[in-house]
């Protein structure tokens, strides 16, 4: 077969069509069983009109190696997740493609225990066996394979037990009044927001959710499910404002992410809500350890520094904050992507988690979230990620390190180039994917600085 071009660095998606098809599907099942070897594996899939047929074609391909499918339906990633590591079972594929456009799909697949796989640990190795298959499908099927010797398929339902799980993040006792605004996007967040709702109420839980935008809809009437975009972002904040709401919630397509605004309909950039992730779990556990990545870190690790926590740097990136987050027992690891990772989730992302433990701590603080917040930005100042083109992102790099060195305090390449002075400091990254360049500014206590020291980065980097 001639190259298959939906592969990329931690997880596989692609246009439909052009590069992502059921037969792609098929094949890449089969090569995750030759390369694995399971005996059971867990499928979900998300609301894209096309997850269906594709999901199919996966169990279809993993049946065909002998590996028995457990279907948990209409589900987010991070259901896969825990099916994943609450069963045992061998590995688990979540048939999505995010906060991509409609007319893409993908996949996103993990091993036992819900360990990772990206292109260093496996992924290149499936994709070569995908491309070097050669057989001819009947009805979806290899009918070279014998009938006894397919595995076997099931539908499952753990919901219940994902929700209890959720739950056992927070002290229901601890919430004091809170209305909340939750926007499933298009509805892939919907049926599990309702359960978690169902929950929360059991528990006595005076809290209020007002769900916009939450029936399941493949046709994305709502746009491209990504609050990360500007766009994308008044629908919430003016639904708190209209109701008078504690906070909003937002989801991306597979609610693996999720993006929180305060009580007057304002986007909380996902650096501060790290540091308020890592104050949350410094609460519960003193001396905890949380991994953070190196592009704004001063907010965090002050906070962890203040509840007696230790603050770990490692490159940004599901695969290495995981890889990490295990090396360390870390209890959480966090991006400004509005990824964040939880230990005793098997040290993986989750989009529910986080907005229950800052409600939480917004009711333990008897302290709106906008106050919480405010404070932060007032003490460490963000430029926030700025993505500028560039033609030679290493040459910008070698530049910007040349004029910036000498008289920097500190100078790391954990991920990029990091250099830190006494009251502020950047990171400048190069896109694994696009000819970009992001950069990240931060001060201490002088939002000033830090915007004089981005316009004359953003100067710099300009002049190619």
């Amino acid at each position: 077969m001639s190259e298959i071009t939906c592969f990329k660095a931690y997880d596989i998606r692609g246009q439909l069509g052009t590069q992502l098809d059921e037969n792609i599907a098929y094949r890449i099942a089969r090569a995750f069983a030759q390369w694995r070897k399971p005996k059971s594996i867990v499928l979900g899939g998300d609301i894209r009109e096309s997850t269906a047929g594709l999901k199919a074609a996966l169990a279809n391909g993993l049946r065909d190696e002998g590996v028995d499918v457990l279907d948990l339906g209409m589900v987010g990633t991070e259901e896969v997740y825990f099916a994943t590591f609450h069963l045992g079972v061998d590995g688990g594929i979540e048939v999505t493609a995010s906060h991509n456009p409609i007319d893409y799909n993908g996949f996103k697949m993990v091993r036992e225990g819900s360990r990772p796989i990206s292109a260093d640990t496996g992924l290149a190795d499936i994709r070569a066996l995908a491309e070097s298959m050669s057989f001819t499908l009947v009805d979806g099927v290899d009918p070279s394979v014998a009938a006894d010797k397919r595995g076997k398929y099931e539908r499952l339902d753990l919901r219940d037990a994902y929700i209890e799980h959720l739950m056992g993040y927070i002290e229901p006792a601890l919430f004091t009044p809170l209305r909340l605004v939750v926007n499933a996007g298009n509805g892939a967040a919907g049926p599990a927001v309702d359960a978690l709702e169902k929950a929360i109420k059991q528990a006595g839980m005076p809290v209020e959710l007002i769900k916009i935008c939450h029936e399941p809809d493949s046709s994305f009437p709502n746009g491209i499910p990504n609050p990360m975009l500007l766009e994308n972002r008044a629908l919430t904040g003016d639904a708190v404002k209209q109701h008078g709401a504690d906070m909003g919630i937002a989801w991306d397509g597979d609610f693996d992410r999720c993006f929180l605004f305060d009580e007057h309909g304002e986007f909380i950039e996902g650096y501060y809500i790290v540091g308020l992730l890592a104050e949350a779990f410094m609460q519960k556990e003193a001396g905890a350890r949380v991994v953070h990545d190196p592009r704004l870190v001063w907010n965090t690790i002050d906070l962890v520094e203040q509840y007696g926590g230790v603050a770990v740097q490692t490159k940004a990136g599901h695969a290495f904050i995981k890889e990490r987050m295990r090396k360390e027992d870390a209890a959480y690891g966090g991006e400004m992507s509005a990824h964040h990772y939880f230990r005793d989730f098997a040290y993986c992302d989750s989009g529910m988690i986080p907005w229950l433990l800052v409600a939480e701590l917004v009711c333990r603080k008897g302290k709106s979230l906008s106050e919480l917040v405010r404070e932060r930005i007032a003490a460490y100042p963000s430029s926030g990620e700025i993505n500028l083109t560039v033609t030679d992102a290493p040459a910008v790099l070698a530049r910007i390190e040349s004029l910036y060195a000498e008289k920097a305090l500190s100078v790391e390449h954990v991920d990029g180039l990091s250099v830190e002075f006494a009251q502020w400091r950047f990171n400048l990254r190069a896109s694994n994917t696009e000819p970009v360049i992001r950069l990240n500014v931060e001060s201490r206590a002088d939002a000033a600085l830090m915007q004089e020291k981005t316009d004359e980065l953003v100067a710099q980097i300009s002049a190619q």
